[in-house]
């Protein structure tokens, strides 16, 4: 049956549509509720629909910008983290050029098992060596310690060393003293009984400790990546600040190992114009090292500026898109009871404009 087959009264018609409409307003301020949103479609209102979408997906690109920019940070705080540590390892290294520049003004000579008195009628000479030149001690039978010590003093003082060398007694053996790191050594002498000489090389331990703290500077270098980044062993860093890729800033990464730092290995500390150029070389890194903290730190500034700005703008296109579309929960929840009350009044109105029919029946009773 076709719905104009059925014959309605004008007020029961009009009551009909006035409950039609109230249900769909109804169904409407339900969804509203349910969604939190006063455009849930393009249908509800197109304008606002799809320039609230335009401005969530901008919001949701930089929010994914966000997150790489997070992840920069942190590539950076791993190098300056790096070259902080670096800095500690170059400035161990020039203490140990210190503390070698101070040895290297005292180079030791032990003699053990000196014969004391000498017993040798006369006895050889004694030849030492210092700095490849020769200081030849004329001895006598009856020396003991003090007075061999005594010669040979006398005799640097002939030679004009006394203030590069200087013997004295060192229990039961005779210690010399060079300065300016120079090279001792003294010939054999039987009547002297000397049955050891220990050259102290002190030096090459020093050298030892440098060498062995340019090893952990390559090895630290190598551990300061960040999801494979390493901005201390070459790699640059790109962060983009916008969604188009247009507004970027590349950190140039440096090569900071022990080659990067122009650091090269100790060896032969007994001259000094080797020494004085490693103390050179760990003065040069340590302020090498100043300036690219320097440089990170202004990078990282600009990372943590741009990153708050790209929160503060995802806030903002968020904020706007929300005054698009999100629903007054006060106005809707007013106007669900208001809706309540009419659909209440709509079914009582329907029932009245019905009676008029039903009384029609009565005629047939």
């Amino acid at each position: 049956m076709a719905i104009n087959d059925i014959t309605l009264t004008a007020s029961m018609r009009n009551n009909l549509l006035s409950l039609q409409n109230t249900n769909s307003l109804l169904d409407r301020t339900q969804e509203r509720l349910s969604t939190g949103k006063k455009v849930n479609s393009a249908l509800d209102n197109p304008s606002s629909y799809f320039t609230a979408q335009s401005l969530n997906a901008r919001a949701s690109d930089l929010n994914n910008l966000l997150d790489s920019m997070g992840q920069a940070v942190q590539t950076i705080k791993a190098a300056d983290e790096g070259i902080t540590t670096l800095t500690s390892l170059v400035e161990q290294a020039k203490s140990t050029t210190e503390q070698a520049a101070i040895t290297a003004n005292k180079t030791t000579l032990q003699l053990e098992g000196v014969t004391s008195p000498i017993t040798a009628d006369p006895p050889d000479d004694l030849v030492i060596t210092i700095n490849d030149v020769d200081h030849t001690v004329t001895l006598a039978k009856d020396d003991d310690l003090e007075g061999i010590v005594t010669k040979i003093n006398e005799q640097f003082a002939t030679d004009g060393i006394e203030e590069d060398a200087l013997a004295s007694v060192n229990g039961t053996g005779i210690t010399i003293n060079s300065k300016s790191g120079y090279s001792i050594s003294v010939a054999e002498n039987a009547d002297l009984g000397i049955t050891a000489v220990n050259i102290d090389n002190s030096l090459k331990t020093y050298e030892a400790q440098f060498n062995g703290i340019l090893k952990q500077i390559d090895e630290l270098v190598q551990d300061t990546s960040y999801k494979g980044i390493n901005l201390l062993n070459g790699d640059d860093l790109t962060v983009n600040f916008n969604e188009l890729r247009t507004s970027t800033l590349t950190i140039e990464g440096v090569t900071f190992d022990s080659a990067g730092l122009k650091l090269t290995a100790a060896e032969n500390w007994n001259s000094d114009n080797n020494l004085n150029t490693s103390m050179t070389q760990t003065e040069a890194a340590i302020n090498t090292l100043r300036e690219q903290a320097s440089t990170f730190g202004q990078n990282l500034s600009v990372v943590q500026t741009r990153q708050d700005f790209t929160e503060s703008m995802i806030n903002i296109l968020t904020s706007g898109a929300d005054a698009l579309t999100l629903a007054d929960m006060n106005e809707e929840a007013a106007n669900m009871l208001a809706l309540q009350t009419r659909q209440a009044l709509g079914t009582n109105a329907l029932s009245m404009a019905s009676q008029a029919e039903q009384s029609v029946l009565k005629l047939f009773s």
